[in-house]
């Protein structure tokens, strides 16, 4: 029996893919599609839900799949820990809610984010710069967002990074004392590059989208794994064993 799934924020360019995507595939089907101005309530019955709405809305879709007792799969940005927290709490509350927050669907951004995070207690320096298109409604992005507090994890021990100057607007904004600088041009999909530096040398850790195809692979297993997902998990890198 295919898993019927339910799609809000069908009308955005993530929403669109994920639709081919389960038109594509034989053990996935589509329950509902929700846009701009679509209810909620076309979510009752659906045995997953993936949200790829805006920032502001997200909380509110997470809340109507957990009202429902829906397993819901996260892929809209602004996900912060602040923000994740009260979800956990929740979902802690009842063991049998599952709750999957993917800040990028892709791969290769999971394993760049799991390079960098081994990579942060040897380096003192360490910066991000990520780039996406002109139509990203917020900055900085989900994915340098959740790198930046898992950097900040790993080095727990050992404090925050050397960020001279943080005072000056142009050193960016910092997430877990990462200082993060957001580019959103035309001409750019998404690109990431998380920058170590240490005494006469550097890292550079770079993941670049050259197409949304490149998400395909890790929407497909959330959406396979979300039925049997309990509790709240956070990251791709959590699915593919990282």
């Amino acid at each position: 029996m295919a898993l019927s799934v339910a799609v809000v924020g069908s009308g955005g360019r993530m929403g669109s893919l994920i639709t081919r995507l389960i038109a594509d595939s034989a053990d996935l089907e589509l329950h509902a599609g929700v846009g701009r101005d679509g209810s909620l309530d076309a979510i009752e019955g659906a045995d997953v839900v993936i949200d790829v709405s805006l920032p502001a809305v997200s909380p509110q879709v997470v809340d109507a799949a957990l009202d429902r007792r829906i397993p819901i799969v996260v892929g809209t940005s602004g996900w912060t820990a602040e923000r994740i927290a009260p979800v956990a709490r929740r979902v802690g509350e009842d063991p049998e809610l599952g709750v999957l927050i993917i800040p990028n669907f892709s791969l290769g951004s999971a394993l760049a984010t799991r390079f960098s995070e081994l990579a942060a207690p040897h380096f003192e320096s360490i910066e991000i710069i990520e780039a996406h298109h002109a139509g990203k409604s917020d900055s900085p992005s989900g994915t340098a967002i959740r790198t930046a507090e898992l950097i900040g994890a790993a080095r727990a021990d050992l404090g925050p990074v050397a960020a001279p100057h943080v005072d000056q607007r142009a050193r960016g904004q910092q997430v877990a004392s990462i200082p993060v600088h957001s580019m959103r041009m035309s001409g750019v999909n998404a690109r990431q590059e998380v920058v170590l530096g240490g005494s006469g040398e550097t890292v550079r850790i770079v993941h670049e989208t050259l197409s949304e195809d490149s998400y395909a692979p890790g929407i497909l297993l959330a959406l396979r794994s979300a039925p049997a997902t309990r509790g709240l998990v956070v990251g791709l890198g959590a699915l593919l064993g990282l």
